[in-house]
């Protein structure tokens, strides 16, 4: 056997004991076919692929990323026009006015679906032609680093497979999850306040069958090695379309065991390191990323890591699951930092992250085209500062979605408002410094250790959809407006407006932020102790000694450096420092203006 074969093996054996050795000679055919067609540079319909990924897919060990990394999220539509395909829409519009300054884009679901905007798919491996096609899905990966979702935990009910259960065919038949209803499942971890199994009437009779999510997307059945070969073949035909980053939706929930919690199982993580095996080994240049909006310590569990070490206390292994985690506990406790004018929080949190090996790095964001989760909160934030903040969210016309708990209660899941729409103000209501306070949220985030992502109504400051809560029925809809393209580019081109100002000093950040190498996602990353009023975040040092100092004022007030606090006062006295040309710049030691940002960097060797 080869290295990667008897990776495979022993994963399978994890998941179906005797079964294994069928699965794997399985899995190889996938392998065999996706090499055939990758040789021939082609696509699954002929047409030649080109991926933009700055390094070939023989190239082992290319560096996985740079601070040039920067990503845009948007659904295929979040732009539109008339008579035209959405996805050229967008396309032209990242080319129009973020060339240069953003590398990737995430098209959230492209496929046909049913409902949840995407997430409950009818057709792995078709285009939604209301978008356009897999030729405009393959243009925008000759531009940009393409993410694309593979939706694994459930399907539509109007999937083809869910129409086999019905009508007892192959391969669907078995591929879903039976439960008696009178089966005791209040152990089950739930992100929502749905029940969790739900009638469907089948030619045998009414059967229950287990839905996370809602009751039209219904779990897949992993214990089934025929589902989990089927998304292995979805998974290869991506990567052939373009796809080079890789998000697994929903993946904690993948693997269920009664008598469990049914999330974060052994088998969901072997999973996760099977398929990472099969990119490392097809497509080594390829990136997965793990959508797990659970605590933080949950999350970064799926780097794969036996332990974590804390700083200082050594080298860790290297990680064998996901590339990289999203950083679900920035947003919310962001929130909480700009609303409430107090750092400590922030700053003891990002103090205590471990330090990762070289192939790992975190997926940093501020909003997404869900809501602002709550859960990665938990042992972070009190409960009263927790509920003050939803209480804030609520005066600035959010919402709070509700999940449902094992003894039956519900508590807060997520925040649902546009980020924009959050930073109206303080504790103390809305005030003058919304803008400023926006575009200081984004100026932390894009200055952590990690790769920044932006998502398309964060970039347009976009008001809350409130229409589009009220036709759609879904809390989420208050953030997935859909652009009209000749009404974006006026508000873009008009100086007056909020977009404009938004847009234009976020595309400056980043442009500035991609020449700066002291942002490299694995640039060392230390956070000085100063004033709860101050955040200050030290990048590098380099290997040529070049460091950065990102400087925050959290509040509405004044901040003068010489009060900063000694670890800082005594930083900027060692002297060498300069501020970044662009929106950050000023001298070294002036005071911050209420939620300003400095970057400073020092080029002389410590």
């Amino acid at each position: 056997m080869t290295h990667f074969e008897q990776t495979l093996h022993r994963y399978l054996v994890h998941l179906y004991g005797e079964r294994a050795d069928e699965v794997a000679r399985r899995i190889g055919q996938h392998v065999a076919y996706f090499r055939e067609a990758r040789a021939r540079g082609e696509s699954q319909d002929g047409t030649p692929v080109t991926k933009a990924r700055r390094v070939t897919d023989g190239e082992r060990n290319a560096p996985l990323w740079s601070e040039k990394d920067q990503w845009v999220i948007s659904y295929g539509d979040s732009i539109v026009a008339d008579d035209t395909p959405p996805l050229t829409v967008l396309g032209d519009f990242l080319r129009r006015h973020l060339d240069g300054v953003i590398s990737g884009v995430h098209v959230l679901p492209f496929f046909p679906w049913s409902s949840d905007d995407g997430f409950s798919v009818i057709h792995y491996r078709e285009v939604n032609p209301a978008l356009g096609d897999w030729s405009h899905i393959r243009e925008l990966a000759r531009h940009f680093d393409l993410m694309g979702d593979l939706v694994l935990n459930h399907v539509s009910r109007e999937s083809l497979w869910f129409v086999d259960y019905l009508t007892g065919s192959l391969p669907g038949r078995d591929f879903f999850i039976e439960v008696d209803p009178a089966t005791d499942v209040s152990q089950v971890t739930r992100p929502r306040s749905s029940p969790l199994l739900v009638p469907v009437a089948t030619r045998r009779g009414t059967r229950h069958l287990w839905a996370t999510f809602s009751d039209d997307q219904i779990d897949l059945n992993f214990e089934n090695p025929d589902v989990l070969l089927e998304f292995v073949g979805i998974l290869l035909f991506y990567l052939l379309q373009g796809v080079s980053i890789v998000r697994l939706d929903a993946v904690a929930f993948v693997w269920k065991r009664l008598g469990t919690t049914c999330i974060h199982l052994p088998e969901t993580h072997a999973v996760v390191r099977l398929l990472r095996a099969i990119v490392d080994e097809v497509a080594p240049n390829t990136l997965l990323i793990t959508e797990t909006n659970v605590p933080h310590a949950e999350n970064i569990s799926y780097f794969g890591l036996e332990r974590l070490a804390p700083k200082a206390a050594g080298p860790v292994r290297t990680a064998d699951e996901a590339h990289m985690v999203y950083q679900f506990a920035l947003p919310p406790l962001l929130l909480h930092t700009l609303t409430r004018g107090e750092a400590a929080t922030l700053q003891g949190w990002l103090a205590s992250l471990p330090e990762l090996p070289d192939t790992c790095t975190y997926l940093n964001f501020t909003a997404s085209h869900d809501g602002i989760g709550v859960r990665p909160l938990e042992g972070l934030l009190p409960d009263h500062e927790r509920d003050a903040l939803l209480e804030l969210m609520h005066r600035f016309g959010g919402f709070v979605s509700m999940r449902s708990n094992p003894d039956g209660s519900d508590t807060a899941y997520e925040i649902n408002i546009t980020w924009f729409e959050a930073m109206r103000g303080t504790r103390r209501g809305p005030d003058p410094w919304q803008i400023a306070r926006f575009l200081c949220s984004q100026a932390i985030m894009l200055s952590l250790q990690g790769i920044p992502a932006l998502y398309l109504h964060t970039l347009t400051g976009s008001l809350n959809d409130v229409e589009g809560v009220e036709r759609s029925g879904r809390l989420r809809s208050i953030n997935r407006r859909q652009w009209p393209r000749d009404e974006l580019e006026l508000l873009l081109a008009s100086p007056s407006t909020p977009t404009h100002d938004v847009f234009h000093a976020l595309r400056a950040l980043l442009a500035l932020r991609r020449a700066e190498p002291c942002f490299h996602p694995g640039a060392a990353q230390h956070v000085l102790t100063t004033p709860d009023n101050l955040l200050a975040i030290e990048r590098g040092p380099l290997e040529d000694g070049r460091r950065l100092l990102a400087l925050f004022n959290v509040t509405d007030r004044p901040v003068p450096l010489d009060e900063a606090g000694p670890a800082l006062i005594e930083a900027l006295g060692q002297g060498g420092w300069r501020t970044l040309e662009g929106p950050t710049a000023g001298p070294v030691d002036a005071p911050l203006a209420p939620y300003a940002t400095r970057w400073l960097v020092n080029e002389q060797a410590g």
